[in-house]
C-alpha cells in the first residue's frame, strides 16, 4: 500500500517521500482513510509507529481542499500535554505542508507569549497547543475557536494523568458542537476508551498494536546493580561501548541534574532536561543532543513522550518508573520508524516491585544479568525508593505534585495503573490532581 492509495494528494505524498517515507505504517493505513471520511476516531498506537502522521496528513488533505482568503480562522486544533510534543507536531506539519497553501503555529507556556500572539493575529489554519497557554490566550481575546472543524487530543491518557481534564473540558466548551474529533494515544486502557465516549460521536476504533506492548525491534534487558554502583556502571557502559547518543531516564529532577554533572566530570558531554528547566534550556539541550554535540541527555518523564530523535540507538532507565506504563513510553524513544534500538534498565533491589509491574504490563520476562565488578551485594535489603510516600502515610504533610517527575504519593509500593488514575480524575472532574499549566 502507498500513501497515494490512502487518498492523499500528490502535494502531500511528495512531501512525505522527501522525508524518506514510501510506505505507510499500520496506524497510518488504518487511521488516514477514516479521518478522510470525516469519522470521529479513537486510536491506540504504540509510540514510534508514525502516529503523528496518522492524523496530520489527513488533516492537511481536508483543509487544503478549502482554503480561505483574508485572515484565516483556526480550523484544526491539536492539543498535546507537553511543550516538546507540541513543537514536534508543528515541525511535522510544516514539513508535510511545504507544498500546500496552509499556515500553522504552536503555542505553549514557559516562553514569551508575544511572538505567539503575532502569529495568531496573522491568521492560521492549524493550531498546536498545550491546554494552559491556549486558555490563557483565549481569555485575553487573542484567538477564537469558533471556526474549528477538527479537534485532536494527542496523548490523551497523558493529559488526563497530568490533570488536564478540566482544561480539556473548558476548551471543548469553546468549540462548535459540530466538528470532527480524533483521540490518539500511545497507550489507551479500556477504561479510558470507555470514558473517551464523552468527546466522540460514533467513533471508529483503531488499534495498531496490542495495548501496552513494546516495539519488537527494541532489545530490552535488565542489569542488576546496587544503587550506589549505578553511576559508575552507566559511565563505564557508555565509555566502553563507545555509545555516541544515549537518552537516560531518572525518577527525579534533582537526580537528573546530579547524574548529568557526574557524567560531565567523567568527560562525557551531558545535559539534563526536566520541568524545572526553562523552555530555552530545554530546547537548547534537545537540539544539542540531536545534533550530536551532547552525548548524553538525562531526562525525567517529561521527555518520555514527544521526543522524536531519529535512529536513537540507546535508552537507559537509570531508575525504573514507578508507573509501569511510563516504561513503554520511555523505551519508545528508540526503535522508531522500524529502526533497531536498545533499552537497558539498571535495577537495584529497591525497584523489584516496579520491575514486576512492568513485566506484567508488557507480558514478558525481561532478560536479567550482572556485570563483573558491579555484582549485587545480597546483604542489602530493599528500601522504599520513594520515601515521600512514607512521609505522607505518617502525616508528614508531603504533597503529591504531578506533571513533573515525581510519582510519589501512593499508599502502596506497588506500581499503580495509569488507567485507574485516569478513571478517577475523569469522574471527579479533575479535582483530585493539581494541574500543570504548560
Amino acid at each position: 500500500m502507498s500513501f497515494k492509495s490512502l487518498g492523499l494528494s500528490d502535494a502531500i505524498v511528495k512531501a512525505v517521500e522527501e522525508k524518506g517515507y514510501t510506505k505507510p505504517s499500520v496506524i497510518q493505513e488504518k487511521a488516514i482513510p477514516e479521518v478522510l471520511k470525516g469519522k470521529d476516531l479513537l486510536a491506540s498506537a504504540q509510540t514510534g509507529t508514525g502516529k503523528t502522521a496518522g492524523f496530520t496528513l489527513p488533516i492537511l488533505e481536508i483543509l487544503s481542499k478549502n482554503t480561505t482568503k483574508g485572515k484565516r480562522p483556526i480550523r484544526a486544533l491539536i492539543l498535546t500535554p507537553t511543550r516538546e510534543l507540541a513543537a514536534q507536531i508543528l515541525e511535522n506539519i510544516k514539513e508535510y505542508s511545504i507544498n500546500l497553501n496552509l499556515t500553522s503555529t504552536v503555542i505553549f507556556g514557559g516562553v514569551n507569549q508575544n511572538p505567539q500572539k503575532r502569529a495568531l493575529n496573522a491568521g492560521i489554519d492549524i493550531l498546536v497547543a498545550t491546554p494552559g497557554r491556549l486558555l490563557d490566550l483565549v481569555q485575553q481575546g487573542v484567538l477564537s475557536l469558533s471556526k474549528v472543524d477538527i479537534l485532536v487530543l494527542d496523548e490523551a491518557d497523558r493529559m488526563l494523568d497530568m490533570g488536564f481534564v478540566r482544561d480539556i473540558k473548558k476548551v471543548i466548551a469553546l468549540l462548535p458542537s459540530k466538528r470532527q474529533n480524533l483521540l490518539f494515544s500511545a497507550t489507551f486502557s479500556r477504561e479510558i476508551k470507555q470514558l473517551a465516549g464523552e468527546f466522540l460521536t460514533n467513533p471508529v476504533l483503531v488499534e495498531a498494536t496490542p495495548e501496552n506492548t513494546t516495539v519488537e525491534k527494541i532489545s530490552q534487558r535488565v542489569v542488576r546493580v546496587d544503587k550506589v554502583k549505578k553511576t559508575p556502571l552507566i559511565i563505564k557502559l557508555i565509555k566502553d561501548g563507545d555509545w555516541s547518543q544515549v537518552l537516560v531516564f531518572t525518577r527525579t529532577k534533582h537526580g537528573a541534574n546530579r547524574l548529568s554533572e557526574k557524567m560531565a566530570k567523567s568527560g562525557i558531554t551531558s545535559a539534563a532536561i526536566h520541568g524545572n528547566k526553562t523552555q530555552g534550556a530545554r530546547t537548547k539541550a534537545l537540539a544539542g543532543f540531536k545534533e550530536g554535540k551532547i552525548r548524553v541527555l538525562v531526562a525525567t518523564d517529561i521527555a518520555a513522550r514527544g521526543l522524536d530523535i531519529p535512529l536513537l540507538p540507546h535508552v537507559v532507565n537509570y531508575e525504573l518508573p514507578n508507573i509501569a506504563e511510563d516504561y513503554v513510553h520511555r523505551i519508545g524513544r528508540t526503535g522508531r520508524a522500524g529502526a533497531n534500538g536498545e533499552a537497558l534498565s539498571l535495577v537495584c533491589v529497591d525497584e523489584n516491585d516496579y520491575l514486576r509491574g512492568i513485566e506484567r504490563l508488557i507480558k514478558m520476562k525481561l532478560d536479567s544479568s550482572m556485570i563483573d565488578g558491579y555484582e549485587v551485594d545480597p546483604t542489602i535489603k530493599a528500601e522504599d525508593p520513594n520515601p515521600q510516600r512514607k512521609n505522607q502515610r505518617s502525616g508528614g504533610g508531603g504533597r503529591n505534585v504531578r506533571g513533573g517527575n515525581s510519582r510519589g504519593g501512593n499508599s502502596s509500593n506497588k506500581p499503580r495503573s495509569a488507567a485507574s488514575r485516569s478513571k478517577s480524575s475523569f469522574n471527579s472532574g479533575g479535582n483530585t490532581k493539581p494541574r500543570r499549566r504548560d
